[in-house]
């Protein structure tokens, strides 16, 4: 029998606070070769019910795999048209955690949202065109010693998906993330502040037009994508890997970067990989090749074409810090809520109200309902997932919820179903790895 966590209980997955700590105390790039985080939920003492919580994850999940598919459809129409070649790098972002930094020289702290979706590291610069309220003072890049304005012959400036050249020979880059939400400004040179550490010449986007709902619970935005632009790719660091703490510790969830992001495996514990899939449509997503799906004993009979990723771009399977519940290709969802509908036992109950799809009547006492086991087969590796990774429970309502969604274009696996494994991202060497782990004692 597995048991099922309460919402407040899984939702305090999304607590983490990002606080970096280095071990390696030198101000030059190639000193850094290994560094801690951890990371701070959008919601984090926001004061939401459970109820309140519960809707505002599916709310946000819902809107960014519809951002996300819509942009992975229109990328497979642009791609066979003229002029297409810089659309289609375009990255569809916003995310769920936040990370806290400081920028310049002297340094000005802020906060930014992490994607594993997206490139560019961009904050908010004076003078601001057009700037969302955020928490923290704008960024004032006329008070900073080590600002420096980037060439638009620069290599970085030429990674982007749409620049032009100012007046002054500077790099104006637009950076849009699919819907409205979009940055432009002066692509630019820093030092950025990891805790203690100063990590020189980090580019960055100055963004000084900036529009977007999603951004206004951070300043800003760190990509840890695959691309050049990104976080990781600057410090070339290779690899970094998180681990999602269990529900009931208080224990900040490690976020690992550099050497210090291998899997401790175990006998007991051994790891497993996969390998990333390259999508040359969505260069900075991390695909994933996903084979079949197990409800309780049952593999279900699934088409091996459900999950591929097609030669137009479309389909396939990314895993995503960016969106809490999984989302699976229609046709392979309609088989998965078909299995659970039979096997859990339970009156099918409406779950509009949290936004999910397969709800049931849940009994006073959740610990006595029997959850079928659900199981992900990807390429050369078993994700075997214990309920509360995809079964969610509301006393207020009364509902008992899976946590996995359909959609059509795009199969997503969210960060809720991420809980209480390791995951390496070997971006040298496209593959992830990930393990069962007591997250707590890393």
């Amino acid at each position: 029998m597995l048991s099922i966590m309460s919402v407040q209980t899984i939702l305090i997955i999304t607590t983490l606070s990002v606080v970096f700590f280095l071990p390696y105390a030198n101000s030059s790039r190639p000193s850094v070769t290994g560094f801690r985080a951890g990371l701070t939920h959008i919601d984090l003492n926001r004061n939401f019910s459970k109820l309140e919580l519960l809707q505002r994850m599916t709310q946000r999940s819902h809107h960014r795999m519809s951002r996300l598919v819509k942009r992975s459809l229109k990328l497979s129409k642009l791609d066979s048209s003229p002029g297409s070649k810089i659309q289609s790098k375009v990255r569809a972002g916003n995310g769920e955690y936040l990370m806290d930094m400081a920028i310049g020289t002297p340094s000005q702290s802020y906060s930014a949202i992490v994607d594993t979706g997206s490139d560019l590291i961009w904050t908010q610069c004076k003078p601001c065109v057009d700037c969302f309220s955020q928490s923290t003072p704008i960024f004032d890049p006329s008070t900073s010693s080590t600002y420096k304005k980037l060439p638009c012959t620069a290599t970085l400036c030429e990674a982007l998906p749409a620049y032009t050249c100012n007046t002054d020979k500077s790099c104006e880059y637009q950076y849009s993330y699919g819907d409205s939400s979009s940055t432009q400004g002066t692509l630019s040179t820093e030092t950025i502040t990891l805790g203690s550490q100063k990590v020189a010449d980090v580019t960055f986007g100055c963004g000084d037009t900036n529009d977007g709902a999603g951004f206004s619970q951070g300043a800003g935005l760190v990509g840890l994508g695959k691309g050049p632009l990104s976080l990781t790719s600057q410090l070339g660091l290779g690899k970094f890997s998180y681990c999602l703490t269990s529900l009931d510790e208080t224990k900040t969830s490690p976020l690992f970067f550099g050497s210090l992001a291998d899997l401790s495996a175990s006998s007991e514990t051994p790891a497993q990989s996969t390998p990333l899939v390259k999508n040359p449509s969505q260069p900075s997503f991390y695909y994933l090749s996903l084979k079949g799906i197990t409800v309780g004993s049952t593999k279900l009979a699934i088409p091996n074409s459900t999950f591929a990723l097609d030669s137009d771009g479309t389909g396939g399977l990314i895993i995503d810090s960016g969106t809490s519940i999984t989302y699976l290709e229609l046709a392979g969802y309609k088989l998965v809520k078909k299995a659970f509908t039979s096997q859990m036992q339970l009156p099918v109950a409406d779950g509009s109200d949290v936004g999910l799809d397969l709800c049931f009547t849940a009994p006073s006492d959740t610990s006595s309902v029997v959850v079928p086991k659900l199981i992900f087969h990807f390429d050369g590796a078993d994700l075997d997932l214990p309920a509360n990774n995809y079964i969610i429970a509301d006393s207020t309502s009364g509902l008992l919820c899976l946590t996995v969604m359909g959609s059509r274009g795009m199969s997503i696996l969210g960060n809720f179903q991420q809980q209480n494994f390791q995951f390496l991202y070997d971006v040298g060497n496209d593959k992830l790895s990930f393990m069962p782990t007591q997250c707590h004692k890393l």
